[in-house]
């Protein structure tokens, strides 16, 4: 959620922001509702201390009235009884003019909280100009040493490789046929050394990002409020890709439930609406959890496979610290090098992204991507066999307070004023999607594969899977 403040300040630049972001948002007409609204807590604060003024002069007066009543003769009874039925009104006539302007503020409240709502956080001055992920800039490529990103698979490993749909199936890694029957389509059934490599590989994120790097292990639901997605961001933009239990639906008395995209819908939503004390900054969680997304409106070459599913588990981490953008900034690159160092561990070839505005959805002012390289995807060659793409692995994302404004999460400064935090958010580890890379670049020219040193330990050292 936007600063209003800052809105009212300097409106142009979240007009500029939503434009570069592709959002229609009327804040013309947020502006318009939002000087109705001050106007009328005006008006109602003053009717309030009027209000209060009366309640201790008139009773007062009032007694002195009923006092002179008492010895009053016949021709002054009736003028003594009318202005102790004056004063006596005044109050309930302040009452209803403010229950008035209560329903004025009712009426305008929804318009008013559902554009806010709208309004996306402006990406950064730095963030290139851009309507979609085609307009992202490269910023760095990494590859470990015997891979050469001018020569293809088959130049570089001297045989040309299969997919990792023809490599599960081979080596009996995945059942996409009864994840089919079981869960209807993007649904898959991980099985045997498939399910120990799925394993594996969360194990090895969760240990990199606690054990080395000092995250919090902490467990979250996946089964969330309505407030904890809209909290995080999440809604109103992306409803449409989320599974929704309704409370009507089941028995019994509850509400409304969604099932979570991310670990970090939990991981946010933890310390809403609360106030932290600024020595207990920053807050760094950690958490493995089953992640649910409907893939709404995906079609395409990613419907088979691994790449786009609708049920995935993930390693998540996330930042929060105090407001200040040069640390925000400093949080960022550090959970990118975090990554970096995973994906050179399980020597993968990669590549950094910048995303550019149109591509950082509502909450980000910036997000870096990670795109491992899978030669099992891209343009196919004159056989009908893929030549290899980049696939987006992992995004980081800096969000300043916007989530923590919408959250109500603040920290008590050193003066003791209350302050809305920072956060960020980056994925450590999403499997199964991580697979993909992992079984098509460590391939074996005799069909198995090999399992990258630093992932061995925790499959209890195996070394290959297959022959």
């Amino acid at each position: 959620m936007i600063d209003l403040k800052l809105l009212r300040e300097d409106p142009d630049q979240f007009i500029q922001g939503a434009a570069a972001k592709g959002v229609d948002v009327d804040i013309p007409r947020l502006l318009e509702l939002d000087q109705q609204r001050r106007e009328l807590l005006q008006q109602q604060e003053a009717l309030r201390a009027e209000q209060k003024k009366l309640g201790k002069e008139t009773g007062p007066m009032i007694g002195k009235l009923k006092g002179q009543l008492k010895g009053a003769e016949d021709s002054n009874v009736a003028t003594l009884q009318a202005e102790i039925a004056e004063l006596e009104a005044r109050p309930a006539a302040l009452k209803q003019q403010i229950q008035e302007l209560d329903d004025l503020l009712l009426a305008i409240e929804p318009e008013w909280k559902t554009i806010q709502l709208k309004i996306p956080q402006p990406p950064d001055a730095d963030v290139p100009l851009g309507k979609s992920a085609e307009d992202n800039v490269e910023i760095r490529r990494w590859a470990p040493d015997d891979w050469d990103w001018n020569k293809s698979f088959q130049e570089n490993r001297g045989f040309e490789p299969k997919t990792h749909l023809e490599l599960v199936n081979d080596l009996g890694l995945v059942d996409f046929e009864r994840g089919v029957k079981v869960a209807g389509s993007r649904s898959y059934v991980m099985t045997g050394n498939g399910m120990l490599l799925h394993q594996a590989i969360l194990a090895m994120g969760m240990q990199h990002i606690t054990q080395d790097h000092g995250f919090r292990a902490t467990s979250v639901p996946v089964l969330v409020r309505e407030q904890a997605m809209v909290g995080t961001g999440f809604f109103p933009g992306g409803i449409e890709q989320t599974y929704h239990i309704d409370a009507d639906s089941t028995p019994g008395p509850g509400q409304d439930l969604y099932l979570t995209g991310t670990g970090e819908v939990g991981l946010m939503s933890l310390h809403s609406d609360e106030i932290v004390e600024a020595n207990q900054l920053p807050m760094k969680y950690a958490t493995v959890s089953t992640c649910f997304r409907r893939e709404a409106g995906a079609a395409g070459k990613d419907t088979a496979g691994l790449y786009r599913i609708h049920q995935f588990d993930k390693v998540e981490q996330v930042v929060i610290d105090k407001a200040d953008e040069e640390t925000s900034r400093a949080h960022h690159q550090a959970m990118i090098s975090i990554v970096e160092n995973l994906l050179q561990s399980l020597q993968l070839p990669y590549r950094l992204l910048q995303c550019c505005t149109g591509d950082l959805g509502s909450k980000n002012a910036d997000m870096i991507d990670i795109e491992c390289w899978i030669p099992g995807r891209g343009e196919e060659d004159a056989n009908g066999r893929p030549t290899g793409e980049f696939g987006e692995t992992h995004s980081a994302s800096r969000l300043y307070d916007f989530q923590c404004r919408r959250l109500n999460l603040r920290y008590r400064d050193d003066k003791g004023k209350t302050v809305f935090c920072h956060s960020l958010n980056n994925t450590v580890v999403a499997s199964p999607r991580i697979l993909i890379p992992i079984i098509e670049m460590h391939q074996q020219a005799d069909g198995s594969i090999q399992i990258p040193e630093a992932l061995r330990p925790f499959m209890n050292g195996c070394e290959r899977i297959g022959n």
